[in-house]
C-alpha cells in the first residue's frame, strides 16, 4: 500500500512537470498553414485573413482621416510642404537670408502637413507590422509573452481606460493638425461689428474684393537663386498664412443689390460697396461664402471652435514637455539619493522637504511674476515645482532595490555605479514613475490653464484653453460660449489622462491582473 501511494504521488508530480514543460514550450503557430500574398501588404488586408477585423478597421480609418485631411485641405497641405522644401533648400544656399525671411508661426504649417504623411505611413506600416508578428509568432500563451505584453494585454480588458487612451491620441492628433482642422485663423479679426459675440451655429456671408490683401514683407531683388527662393518661400508663407484667400473680405450678416452697388448691412450699420469693386461670378452673380460658426464667435469676432483647436497645442504641449522634464530630474535626484545614501541622500531630500514645504501654485506665481510669462519659463518653472513628489518615489524603489540579490552580484562582479544605476535600478524603477506621469498630466494641464486665467500665462492673441476662458469671463451669463467650450475641452482632456493613469496603474500591478 506504501508502495502504491508512492506511485501515485510520482506520477502526480511527473503530470505537474509536463504541465509545467508544455506551458512553457514553443506555441503551437495557428497561422502556419497560411501561405504569403501580396495583398497582405494592402492596408489592412492581412489583419481581417488572420481574424483581426478591429486592429484592421482602426488601421484603416486612421488612414482615410488622413488622406480626407490633406485632400480636403489640399492647398494647405501641399503649401505646407512647399513651404518646408523651400527653407531646407534656402537654408542650403544662403543662411543669412534664409534668417530674414523665416517667421515661427509658419511652423505649424510644416507640422501639419508632416504629420498627416506620417499619420497616413505610419497606420499602414503598424498594420503591417502587426500583422507580420501575429504571423511569425501565433497565438502566445501567458507563459510566453513579456512584462510590457502581459500589462498591454491586461489594460485592453480595461474598456473605459482603453476610450480614454483613444480620446487622448484624438486629441494630440487635433494639436498637431490645427491649422487644417481648423475652419478660420483664430486671431482673424475681421469685421467685429458683424462677427462679435455670434452664438453657436450661425453663419454670415462673406464677400470678396478683387483688390489682393497688401503683402507685408517685401519681395527680394535680384536673380539669383538665393533671392528667386527666397522670393518664392515669402509668396508662399503668404498665402499659407491667408488660408489662400488673398483677396481682401467684407463679413456681413446680410446684403441686397441696388442698381451698380451692394449694401451690406453689418449689425446696426449699413455700408454701400461698388458692385465693381467685388469678384464676380461668369454669370455676373457675386461670389459668396457662407462663414458658419460652430462654436460661435468671441467678443472680437474670432470663432471660439478655431481658437479651441489651436488652444489644444499650448496646452497639450506644455503638459508633455512639463512631465518629461519633471520625471527626468525626478528620476536622476531620486535614484542618486537612494543607491548613494549618506550625505547625498540627506542633501537632495532635506533639499525635496524645502521645495515641498512652498505651496507650489504660489511659488509659480512669484517667479513668473518676477521673470515674466513667456512659454519657455512657464515650462520651466511648472517642471521645477512638479519634480519632488517622482524623486521621492523613485528614491524609495532604489532603496528597496539596492538590497536585491541580482544588484549585490553586480557589485559582487565590479560592475560601475553608473552601469548598476541605468542598466538594472533605473528600468525597475519605471513602473510607478509611468503611472505617475499619465496621472499628473491633467494636474499641469489645469495649473497652464489657472496661470493662463489670471493671465500669468500663455498671453493673448495667441490661444490657449485657460487665456480663452479669461477672455469670457465677463460675458458668462449673456454670451455663455465663450467660457463653456474651452472649459469642456478641459475637463475631457484632464478626465482621459485620470482615466489612462488608473487604467496603467491597474495593468502594471500584478495584483490586478486576471
Amino acid at each position: 500500500m506504501p508502495q502504491t501511494q508512492a506511485d501515485s504521488d510520482a506520477k502526480q508530480s511527473l503530470n505537474k512537470a509536463r504541465a509545467a514543460a508544455f506551458e512553457l514550450e514553443e506555441p503551437e503557430n495557428p497561422y502556419s498553414h497560411m501561405a504569403p500574398s501580396p495583398l497582405d501588404y494592402l492596408p489592412g488586408a492581412g489583419l481581417f485573413r488572420i481574424g483581426q477585423p478591429a486592429q484592421a478597421l482602426i488601421a484603416i480609418g486612421a488612414m482615410l482621416f488622413f488622406l480626407v485631411v490633406a485632400l480636403s485641405k489640399s492647398f494647405l497641405f501641399w503649401g505646407g510642404l512647399r513651404s518646408f522644401l523651400l527653407s531646407l533648400a534656402l537654408m542650403a544656399v544662403s543662411f543669412k537670408d534664409f534668417k530674414d525671411v523665416f517667421a515661427a508661426d509658419i511652423i505649424e504649417f510644416w507640422v501639419a502637413s508632416l504629420s498627416c504623411i506620417a499619420g497616413f505611413f505610419g497606420a499602414w506600416w503598424l498594420s503591417i507590422r502587426d500583422y507580420r508578428r501575429k504571423v511569425a509568432a501565433g497565438k502566445q500563451t501567458r507563459a510566453s509573452m513579456s512584462l510590457s505584453q502581459l500589462a498591454w494585454r491586461a489594460f485592453k480588458k480595461r474598456t473605459i481606460a482603453v476610450v480614454a487612451m483613444c480620446v487622448i491620441a484624438a486629441l494630440y492628433g487635433v494639436a498637431l493638425l490645427a491649422p487644417m482642422l481648423s475652419p478660420y485663423d483664430p486671431n482673424a479679426q475681421q469685421d467685429f461689428i458683424a462677427t462679435a459675440l455670434q452664438p453657436p451655429g450661425s453663419a454670415l456671408d462673406c464677400l470678396f474684393f478683387k483688390e489682393a490683401e497688401t503683402q507685408t514683407i517685401p519681395l527680394r531683388e535680384g536673380d539669383d537663386l538665393a533671392s528667386r527662393l527666397a522670393n518664392a518661400l515669402i509668396a508662399q508663407n503668404y498665402a499659407l498664412r491667408l488660408r489662400g484667400e488673398t483677396e481682401r473680405k467684407l463679413i456681413v450678416n446680410s446684403y441686397r443689390i441696388e442698381s451698380d452697388n451692394v449694401v451690406c448691412k453689418q449689425g446696426m450699420r449699413e455700408k454701400t460697396v461698388p458692385l465693381s469693386e467685388l469678384k464676380t461670378n461668369p454669370d455676373g452673380s457675386l461670389v459668396v461664402e457662407k462663414r458658419f460658426y460652430l462654436m460661435g464667435t468671441d467678443q472680437y469676432g474670432r470663432d471660439i471652435f478655431s481658437r479651441v483647436i489651436y488652444g489644444s497645442r499650448i496646452s497639450l504641449s506644455i503638459g508633455f514637455l512639463v512631465v518629461a522634464i519633471a520625471i527626468t530630474l525626478g528620476m536622476i535626484l531620486g535614484v542618486v539619493s537612494g543607491y548613494f545614501g549618506g550625505w547625498v541622500d540627506n542633501l537632495i531630500m532635506r533639499f525635496v522637504d524645502v521645495l515641498i514645504a512652498f505651496p507650489s501654485f504660489f511659488l509659480i506665481l512669484i517667479i513668473i511674476a518676477s521673470f515674466g510669462n513667456s512659454i519657455y519659463l512657464i515650462v520651466l518653472t511648472i517642471s521645477f515645482t512638479s519634480w519632488m513628489g517622482v524623486s521621492r518615489l523613485v528614491r524609495s524603489q532604489v532603496l528597496s532595490l539596492k538590497e536585491q540579490e541580482f544588484i549585490q552580484a553586480a557589485r559582487a562582479l565590479g560592475l560601475s555605479n553608473s552601469r548598476i544605476i541605468f542598466k538594472h535600478l533605473v528600468p525597475n524603477s519605471l513602473t510607478p514613475v509611468i503611472i505617475a506621469a499619465t496621472l499628473r498630466i491633467g494636474g499641469i494641464i489645469l495649473t497652464e490653464a489657472a496661470l493662463s486665467f489670471l493671465g500669468l500665462g500663455v498671453q493673448p492673441p495667441t490661444a490657449s484653453w485657460g487665456n480663452i476662458i479669461n477672455e469670457g469671463r465677463d460675458n458668462l451669463l449673456n454670451h455663455w460660449w465663450i467660457s463653456t467650450f474651452p472649459g469642456l475641452a478641459i475637463v475631457l482632456t484632464v478626465v482621459s489622462f485620470n482615466l489612462l493613469g488608473d487604467g496603467v496603474r491597474d495593468a502594471l500591478d500584478p495584483r490586478q491582473r486576471e
